[in-house]
């Protein structure tokens, strides 16, 4: 892969991103349950809508995952859990032998933000909120249910934390989308979206520099991202940015009938 790797396996890092991931990407609705965060966002994006572990080595006892699991079918979605490093062995385990399937793969991926200028082109448009542009036009240049700007708003519209989102404009035209949130010296960078017709010509690099710069005003030391593993561009995209694999992680789906 494109990116270098974090020396080590630094939990606390991997605890400080997992943490702040539950704020930067909101859903609607949340629980805690034990040392899990249990969240639900109407099917939008497997973060918002999946259990993951709060706690190095947390485990779920037959009964608790029962429970999530019937919390998610009650809402009508599968039983989803991610499968981080923060995950305790037994739980792992368990959760594969119950059945649950890989729905995808992603990597956690990092950076100091220390050699970064706190600058932002005269093109890239920050605004505090998601306005409803921001909103559309990042729904209208993705597929599937990510193509919902209904639902991509409850997300976005519940972040409270200090957040950029940012358009990059070309004549005055929206050709490319991101945002970041920060949260205690640490900013996270997602939903970056680029035109087609407008790919290639380093839009998401001058996007994400962008996004960078706000995170340096924000007094932020590190940036940190998560991205599919299979996603060949965006990890060389990432990797040439100065970005290190920090963890990887599953997330894994029951079926519905099971």
């Amino acid at each position: 892969m494109a990116t270098d790797t974090v020396q080590g396996a630094d939990m606390d890092l991997v605890l400080a991103c997992e943490r702040r991931i539950v704020n930067a990407w909101p859903s609607p609705a949340t629980l805690l349950i034990d040392d899990w965060v249990v969240r639900f966002a109407g099917g939008y994006s497997g973060r918002a809508n999946s259990a993951s572990p709060l706690k190095p080595g947390a485990e779920l006892d037959e009964d608790t995952l029962a429970l999530i699991e019937e919390l998610f079918r009650s809402d009508g979605l599968p039983p989803c859990i991610r499968l981080t490093p923060l995950v305790g062995e037994a739980t792992l385990a368990m959760v594969k032998a119950r059945g649950y399937v890989v729905r995808d793969a992603s990597f956690g991926l990092i950076r100091e933000l220390d050699d970064v200028v706190a600058e932002i082109e005269p093109d890239l448009q920050i605004e505090a909120r998601p306005s409803a542009d921001w909103i559309a036009g990042v729904a209208a240049r993705q597929s599937g249910i990510k193509s919902d700007p209904e639902k991509l708003a409850a997300i976005v519209g519940a972040v409270r934390l200090p957040a950029a989102f940012a358009t990059w404009l070309i004549a005055g035209e929206p050709v490319a989308f991101g945002m970041s949130v920060a949260e205690r010296g640490m900013v996270e960078i997602g939903s970056v979206v680029v035109d087609p017709a407008h790919r290639g010509q380093g839009l998401g690099r001058r996007l994400i520099g962008g996004l960078m710069g706000w995170a340096r005003a924000m007094e932020c030391r590190q940036a940190y991202l998560q991205v599919d593993q299979t996603n060949a561009v965006a990890l060389r995209l990432y990797g040439s940015l100065g970005f290190k694999q920090l963890y990887a992680y599953e997330t894994r789906v029951l079926d519905l009938g099971a």
